[in-house]
């Protein structure tokens, strides 16, 4: 039993583990370097100083965060769209959902990625009163809350800093997550202070940790809400409030990369600095090495030599880092595989085919879900009835090798095989085209442009 509001829950932990091997790899090559011994062990025989020099000049190759943000770009290949049912009112909110400038697209696809990197991630929607000193206290009509230019915005909670929470029969009854905050120190610095914030259905507080006092109540407050305003995102679900990264085994590839790189840094090194190896030389013998320079023993058995690396170890790490990328590359490309994920009944079957839809697109309707429950919780604080809802207009289908279906596709196209308007499409639709291009004004550019010169 403990009152400290900084305790983590046992699934937390597990979630940390995940988080203690994506985070680095998401963070680059600084984060890699960082973890240090976590994810470069340190070879037996290698002392202190030598690690430090392999560490520091371990690179990574970013395969994880860069599948990440391509998957996102698949996602969010188009600009999320607002639903007729979204109330005028949150549609002006969209504009600025997080009010850190951000609109529900750029916030939403922060979001995504953050869940799809690390299994699941956070969106947290409070109310802010911003009250003009010429209103009367005592907010509490729709026209009040405009008036005093009061909103509920949204807050992106990411996995690192959620602590815990409690559930009852399947419904959140608390919520606990640290948090930073900024307090003006003087007239140019900032100190930053971590606080836990802890949210209960219509109620809120925040601890602050005194030091030798430990966490003591900071500040505490009621919200209109009956329900706690916590969406979760999760991209594979294990449990209530878990989830296990769904690219773990892209993660683990990517860090065998960096372990395996390192080592044929290393071996490079050495190989491209030759020993010179004396023999039959008196030991107080100077020798000077250079161009120009001949090297001359009175000692008939004396000789000078240079020990080099035969380069057979090289080309083996040179062919095992080949064929980590193309594992790597297979396990990044799992998420557009498309596979049957809505089972049904024999009568359902009859009825309707069953929907084929890749891993991917499984999480963009998750996430169109989620952002629906934000866009509810707003409602809630509002006094609007629904909330309505969003839909991400992604590009799903698996291109593995672009370089090789791109030209296959103008190929058809000059072959007669592909109509004009297909090949545009499908080039739009790999991004090579901008995607607000339009084929029929593009044709009647093109009308108007008449025979190509062939100029740049």
């Amino acid at each position: 039993m403990t009152d400290d509001p900084s305790v983590l829950h046992p699934a937390v932990v597990k979630m940390r583990e995940y988080l203690s091997i994506v985070g680095p790899l998401l963070g680059g090559t600084l984060a890699m370097r960082e973890a240090g011994e976590a994810l470069l062990p340190r070879w037996p025989a290698e002392d202190s100083e030598a690690y430090k020099c392999r560490l520091l000049t371990s690179t990574l190759l970013p395969a994880y965060s860069e599948t990440i943000s391509n998957m996102g770009s698949r996602v969010f290949a188009e600009p999320i769209q607002l639903g007729d049912d979204v109330p005028a009112r949150l549609m002006e909110y969209w504009q600025d959902i997080d009010q850190q400038g951000n609109d529900g697209t750029v916030f939403g696809r922060v979001w995504f990625e953050d869940a799809l990197g690390k299994a699941i991630s956070f969106a947290y929607v409070d109310f802010q009163n911003i009250a003009q000193p010429d209103q009367p206290e005592g907010v509490v009509t729709a026209a009040d809350l405009i008036a005093v230019n009061a909103r509920p915005y949204a807050i992106h909670v990411r996995p690192e800093q959620l602590l815990g929470w409690k559930e009852d029969g399947g419904q959140l009854t608390q919520f606990r997550f640290m948090e930073m905050v900024s307090e003006e120190q003087g007239a140019f610095a900032e100190k930053h202070i971590e606080q836990v914030r802890v949210l209960e259905p219509g109620y809120w507080a925040v601890y602050r940790n005194n030091g030798k006092d430990g966490w003591a109540l900071y500040d505490e407050g009621v919200t209109s809400l009956g329900y706690i305003p916590i969406v979760a995102l999760y991209t594979k679900r294990t449990g209530f409030m878990s989830a296990k990264p769904p690219l773990l085994e892209l993660a683990h590839l990517n860090v065998k990369h960096w372990q395996s790189q390192s080592d044929q840094d290393t071996i490079l090194h050495y190989a491209r600095v030759p020993i010179l190896f004396g023999a039959g030389f008196d030991k107080d013998a100077e020798i000077e090495v250079g161009g120009g320079r001949l090297v001359r023993n009175d000692n008939a058995e004396s000789k000078l030599s240079f020990v080099e690396h035969t380069g057979k170890a090289i080309e083996a790490g040179r062919v095992s880092l080949k064929d980590l990328l193309e594992e790597m590359r297979i396990a990044g490309a799992k998420l557009l595989r498309v596979e049957n994920a809505s089972p049904k009944t024999a009568e359902q079957a009859k009825e309707d085919a069953a929907i084929e839809m890749s891993p991917l697109q499984m999480m963009a309707t998750q996430f169109e879900d989620a952002y629906a429950q934000v866009l509810q919780i707003m409602a809630d604080y509002i006094g609007e009835a629904e909330g309505g809802h969003v839909q991400a207009n992604g590009n799903f289908a698996a291109d593995y090798v672009p370089e090789t279906t791109l030209p296959l596709l103008l190929n058809m196209a000059a072959q007669g095989k592909l109509s004009d308007e297909t090949l545009f499409s499908e080039y739009k639709r790999r991004g090579v085209l901008a995607s607000e291009l339009d084929w029929a004004n593009e044709r009647e550019r093109l009308d108007q442009q008449g025979p190509s010169l062939g100029l740049v």
